[in-house]
């Protein structure tokens, strides 16, 4: 069955490949990334048993072994998503026992690029312990439960953000908490690197770290080669305790989530509201414009695919704060930053109506009133964001002179995105999540092509903003409040000027091609 289920999803794979070129394309640099990181691994580990005594290696195989755990975990998921060809939702109807479902997840998550590129990495860490006869034969083993490690706690993460007992509300919550948390990964670091200053120099505080993690579930496995080395026999059967039972205990755990997931019937939120009681739509003006403002709107504040892009606005000067300081320039300049972020946010705004743009066509709304729409909601969260994040950053850093030169370079950036936004989400829809996926899922039909449209959009972005962005700029180093003026001047008549054009523009695009929209979100892989 296991064999059947792989050959399934290398078929599917192929079929996928042969449609797409694009796909076919990411294919290949994938595979030509994960060759040029082997050897980079390969060339290191070598010159590392070469050059280094006992103790270095030890550390290094500790921490490096760790970080690949935790790759596992976050990396690929953030990255690339999951695998969405197969996984416990698409197999559950099929006549699987439960141990069969889970090794034929197991043996899709070891055959795949990922999975073969490390455990090649893996295996080539006994390069390592050539010196130590003992500790090259018991590697061996402790690789094979690295590696199956490395896949089980992927597939058991996986399986958490994606069933969470069937609640879509906890799919989101969980996704939109790993995210922010995967954001902060960098402070995080910056502050365990500060405890190790302590240590001394680098070496020790790779000897540090390598004792801690050599004692934990993450880094358990890699340390044992190096006790057997070193004739520590105890510590060795101890780590080699804790990496067994941390391989039982994913399994397990696995197990649990993966019946949860497979048997548990979808949960259906329902809401009960007064009779007549129509929400934003009862507050914005009637006619085209203002419909499609409260929808959009109603989007922004409810739908967690939008949610998630405003996860950056506190998470981005708590990030500069940590790193740099609040007096450094990144953290003065984080409203900049944000407004970057929320510029591109709707580039393809229209994927996520789904099939459900058929509506907004079935209405008679022209295309620059649903432009206008999308434009006033987007900057209704938007403008007043950055404007809260601007004044807290001067507030926190005292820089108050550079206020109206930041709030220039970040109205008119953010302004510029809208008016650009308008016109490409007439032009381009792409795969996005349905409403309610687990945002670590892949997306089927996504390729290359479409996720270059992202960096597109926001060079534009930059090219049109730049009279504003440069005036904030020199305002800022030359500590000019007048220029700050002018800065903050030019970015709102930048931005409205762009805005105006590009609902223009986009309006009669969209009035043309909402159709052909239609069509190729419908001919979207499901």
């Amino acid at each position: 069955m296991v064999a059947t289920v792989l050959k399934l999803r290398y078929r599917l794979l192929a079929n996928t490949l042969a449609r797409s070129p694009w796909q076919l394309v990411g294919f290949i640099f994938g595979m030509l990334g994960a060759l040029w990181l082997l050897g980079a691994v390969v060339a290191g580990l070598v010159a590392v048993s070469i050059l280094q005594g006992l103790d270095v290696i030890r550390a290094i195989a500790v921490v490096g072994g760790s970080a690949l755990l935790l790759g596992w975990a976050f990396g690929p998921v953030i990255v690339s998503g999951s695998d969405g060809t197969v996984d416990g939702e698409r197999l559950a109807p099929f006549p699987f026992s439960r141990r069969q479902l889970m090794v034929a997840l197991t043996g899709t998550g070891l055959t795949g690029i990922p999975g073969i590129a490390t455990t090649l990495a893996a295996l080539s860490s006994i390069v390592l312990w050539v010196r130590w006869p003992a500790a090259a034969a018991s590697a061996l083993p402790m690789i094979a439960i690295s590696v199956l490690t490395c896949v089980l706690v992927s597939r058991l993460i996986t399986t958490l953000t994606t069933g969470f007992s069937g609640r879509r509300r906890g799919r989101e919550i969980i996704g939109t908490i790993v995210i922010g948390l995967l954001i902060m990964t960098g402070p995080i670091l910056t502050g365990v690197l500060g405890l190790l200053d302590a240590a001394g120099d680098l070496p020790a505080r790779l000897g540090l770290a390598g004792t801690i993690l050599g004692w934990t579930p993450i880094g358990a496995a890699w340390a044992v080669p190096g006790d057997v080395a070193a004739g520590a026999w105890l510590p060795a059967l101890c780590k080699l305790a804790i990496a067994i039972g941390t391989l039982v205990a994913l399994w397990f755990v696995w197990a649990w989530a993966l019946q949860a997931l497979t048997s548990s019937r979808p949960r259906r939120a329902t809401k009960t509201v007064k009779s007549g009681a129509l929400g934003l739509f009862g507050v914005m003006p009637t006619g085209g414009v203002g419909a499609t403002w409260a929808r959009s709107l109603t989007a922004w504040v409810r739908d967690p695919r939008y949610l998630r892009q405003l996860i950056f606005i506190p998470l981005f000067p708590a990030l500069f704060a940590f790193t740099t300081g609040v007096d450094g320039v990144m953290f003065g300049a984080s409203a900049v930053l944000v407004a970057l972020i929320l510029a591109v946010g709707g580039y393809a705004d229209i994927s996520y109506d789904g099939t459900a743009f058929a509506s907004v066509l079935s209405s008679g709304v022209t295309g620059r009133a649903d432009r206008w729409g999308r434009a006033l909601a987007a900057a209704s969260v938007g403008v007043p964001a950055i404007i809260v994040i601007a004044v807290a950053v001067a507030a926190i850093s005292e820089t108050w002179d550079r206020l109206p030169a930041v709030l220039g370079g970040a109205l008119g950036l953010v302004l510029v995105g809208y008016g650009v936004s308008a016109v490409s989400s007439a032009l381009v829809v792409v795969p996005v999540p349905r409403a309610g996926d687990s945002p670590f899922k892949t997306v089927p039909g996504q390729t290359f092509a479409s996720g270059m449209l992202v960096f597109v959009v926001m060079g534009a972005c930059l090219v049109l903003a730049a009279p504003a962005l440069i005036l904030a700029i020199i305002a800022m180093a030359t500590a000019s409040a007048p220029l700050g003026a002018v800065a903050l001047l030019a970015g709102v008549i930048v931005g409205g000027a762009v805005i105006v054009g590009g609902v223009i523009v986009g309006g009669r695009v969209l009035d043309r091609s909402a159709p052909g929209l239609l069509q190729r979100i419908k001919a979207f892989p499901i």
